[in-house]
């Protein structure tokens, strides 16, 4: 059995839901298909859901925007006006306004969840209704019946337990070899949508085939595999043909966008090996992670996050003892759910860098401040070097401020602007 991962760039418009039909029909394995929302929809969502709360009636007309970029994509695929998918958008738009009017919710995460994830529901109906169509049967699955996460809205845990369970009484391919899903998505034991954190679908994938113990996992990209650096930001790049699980551990850790940081584990406790491949040239054989670290390549890999904020504590009173205060520091990080990047110590600071989140970061310093004298710089990047050499950092580093150095075996970090 297989699983497939299709993201939003995928099937972002008509062009591309029919290119994964073709991609999709080449193969009898028994397969499970999970796909992201459509093109930028996620996004279109989060604005939609901002705005409903500061001016509900200005945030109709985004609303009806992302309607009609949906219900054209339906009406290219779908050039029959009565077929049943037309409804069923817009029914499930409907039950969007609904959500959009809803003012019971406790918090906004909670409310963010149950608005953001119709994008998953929205592209997996059109995809499925159009597989059929063209006499590629499945059977398309509401996952938030299958996976069962904790109440952490936004950053929602799985329960494997009880998802284990109803993955094998749903994926059970007795009448069907194909089921198309979401991903992204879960629910509370109560009911209510769940998100895996952005990016979360590559772990949906993983995580079905880790219950279902697949064969194998393919993520669809735009990219020809995971290449040792990104070429929105660096020249001469080159494609990683095999890589260990603990190397794409690392460089997902450190921010390499191909992979999600959770994906890893749930395959690696299952030894099922993942492909990165291009569904723009589906028949190149991609990248594979899997147990074999002697193919760990020893070409410098560059990683570089973008929007970083550097803060840096100092004691009001030099009474400073880092192994006292990193506890209570890490509790302030946890409370406001932001993760470090990058620490550095000396015998009366620390310095943190992390994604700069806005009202998150300016909220932490706020925190920060009570106890602490506080500086911080923003728009900073953070570069790692997987595997450096002298040359490989002059390459990257020269004209840059440095504001931050580390090195380690195989690893060098960068805070710089």
């Amino acid at each position: 059995m297989l699983v497939f991962k299709f993201g939003g760039a995928s099937v972002k418009d008509s062009k591309g839901v029919k290119n994964l039909l073709n991609i999709v029909k080449d193969y009898t394995d028994n397969l499970i298909i999970v796909i992201s929302a459509l093109g930028k929809t996620t996004n279109a969502l989060e604005e939609i859901l901002k705005t409903s709360i500061e001016d509900l009636n200005k945030s109709y007309s985004k609303y009806e925007d992302l309607k009609s970029y949906h219900l054209e994509l339906v009406k290219e695929l779908f050039p029959n006006e009565n077929d049943k998918i037309y409804k069923d958008i817009k029914e499930e738009f409907d039950n969007l306004k609904k959500e959009l009017n809803n003012k019971t919710y406790s918090s906004y995460d909670k409310k963010y969840d149950q608005v953001v994830s119709f994008g998953e529901i929205l592209s997996t109906k059109i995809v499925s209704a159009f597989l059929n169509s063209q006499q590629l049967s499945n059977s398309w699955v509401d996952i938030r019946k299958v996976f069962i996460t904790d109440d952490v809205f936004r950053e929602a845990s799985i329960d494997f337990e009880k998802t284990s369970i109803n993955a094998e009484s749903v994926f059970n391919f007795k009448n069907q070899t194909i089921y198309l899903t979401q991903g992204f998505i879960g629910a509370t034991n109560d009911g209510f949508v769940t998100t895996l954190g952005r990016e979360g679908s590559d772990y949906t994938a993983a995580a079905l085939a880790n219950v279902l113990n697949a064969d194998k996992v393919i993520v669809w990209k735009d990219v020809d595999g995971i290449l040792n650096a990104d070429p929105q930001y660096f020249q001469d790049t080159e494609k990683l043909d095999k890589i260990s699980y603990q190397e794409a551990v690392e460089l997902a850790y450190f921010g390499a966008k191909v992979i999600h940081p959770k994906t890893l584990k749930p395959l690696h406790n299952k030894n099922i090996p993942l492909f990165v491949r291009s569904f723009i040239k589906p028949e190149g054989s991609g990248t594979e992670i899997d147990c074999f670290k002697k193919y760990d390549q020893n070409l410098p890999i560059f990683i570089l996050k973008k929007d970083q904020m550097l803060i840096s504590l100092f004691p009001k009173d030099l009474s400073f003892v880092f192994e006292d205060e990193l506890s209570k520091i890490f509790k302030y990080l946890s409370e406001h759910r932001i993760r470090v990047n990058l620490i550095q110590n000396s015998a009366i600071s620390i310095s943190l860098c992390i994604d700069n989140s806005n009202s998150k970061s300016k909220q932490l310093i706020e925190r920060f401040k009570e106890d602490y004298k506080v500086l911080y710089n923003d728009q900073l990047e953070l570069l790692t070097i997987r595997h450096y050499s002298e040359d490989a950092i002059q390459k990257v580093t020269k004209g840059k401020k440095i504001y931050i150095e580390q090195r380690s075996r195989h690893t060098a970090h960068f805070v710089i602007k």
